[in-house]
């Protein structure tokens, strides 16, 4: 097998999703479980991520959960991916890390977004609006400054227990985020596989213009995609279904629906806006039986140079799901 593959960590991103049929507790409880065939299957990281008031996505609390896949593992990295820091107060997530990584030393992740609410309704019960993405590079700086005892937005407060503290940060790249994680000297979580293009321009100017940090020596980058493996080709195409369908439906109806099995979906009457919404979310999307992904997953890897693979799969069959991350799995090995 490919030794690019070998060489290249790969890790999980799980956002909790709801399935038809079952509810938002189970979804949670299922991602903790998830994390423990993760490590058992030797990916180096699990994350969770955070969406508020979204029906198909329980994940709404990811420093929580976090804590909670911490608890049930014992040698993976956890962390998020990310915390959408326009929704909160730098100093309370200096304050939930630093509780994580002195639960936890040397095993937590602080993966950071700048995404803020689904709708307009979302953002007000948040206070936050729009224009709170636009102060993310200073709410990094200032979250980071917890840590080192440097930011100087608020003389004479401390962080507690994180001051000293080093979770290991990251930047989830979205727009300019790309030019902001080389300015603070971040590692960076990019989309890897739809709109390739941008994103290998997007992490050549960060790694031509990345500053090394306290937190990183050089460059790292970490690739984010949605990857499919089954015995055939056509049952890993099948995986892709129930999210693609609920992609479809939020994008024309404004709802983010729970999954669907792919029966279901197939018999669906899909309106020209939903099915052109459903087959652009099927691009750009790693799919088919070992082989072929080995042969996709070297390809891309090898044009980005990337450091770390972030897996970013969900399906209806969480069994299927399971599957395709073993078959991954002995592919690396």
């Amino acid at each position: 097998m490919s030794s690019v593959l070998r060489d290249t960590p790969f890790s999980i991103l799980d956002r909790s999703r709801t399935r038809e049929g079952t509810d938002g507790p189970a979804a949670v409880r299922e991602t903790v479980a998830l994390a423990r065939e993760a490590e058992a299957l030797g990916y180096r990281r699990f994350w969770v991520s955070e969406h508020h008031s979204v029906p198909g996505v329980a994940g709404s609390a990811p420093t929580v959960l976090a804590a909670a896949v911490a608890a049930a593992t014992g040698t993976i990295r956890v962390g998020t991916g990310g915390v959408m820091l326009p929704n909160h107060r730098p100093l309370v997530v200096a304050e939930q890390f630093g509780v994580l990584e002195s639960l936890f030393p040397g095993r937590v992740d602080m993966g950071l977004g700048r995404s803020v609410g689904f709708t307009d309704a979302v953002r007000r019960a948040l206070g936050h609006g729009k224009e709170a993405a636009g102060t993310f590079g200073s709410q990094v700086t200032e979250l980071l400054g917890w840590f080192t005892g440097e930011q100087t937005a608020h003389p004479g407060v401390h962080a507690r227990p994180a001051e000293g503290l080093r979770p290991a940060p990251f930047l989830l790249a979205t727009g300019s985020g790309a030019d902001l994680a080389a300015e603070l000297g971040l590692p960076l979580v990019i989309g890897g596989i739809r709109g390739e293009d941008a994103m290998l321009r997007a992490v050549d100017r960060y790694r031509a213009a990345f500053r090394p940090s306290a937190w990183a020596a050089a460059p790292y980058v970490v690739l984010s995609g949605t990857v499919a493996v089954a015995d055939t080709a056509r049952e890993a195409y099948r995986m892709l279904l129930p999210e693609a369908w609920a992609t479809a439906y939020s994008r024309t109806h404004g709802v983010f629906p729970p999954l669907l099995p792919p029966e279901e979906v197939e018999a669906v009457a899909m309106t020209s806006a939903e099915r052109s919404r459903f087959d652009a979310a099927l691009q750009g999307q790693l799919h088919g039986d070992p082989t072929q992904v080995a042969s996709a997953l070297s390809s891309l890897l090898l044009r980005s140079g990337a450091d770390e693979f972030l897996l970013t799969t969900s399906t209806y069959d969480r069994r299927r799901l399971l599957d395709s991350y073993r078959h991954l799995a002995l592919l690396l090995t």
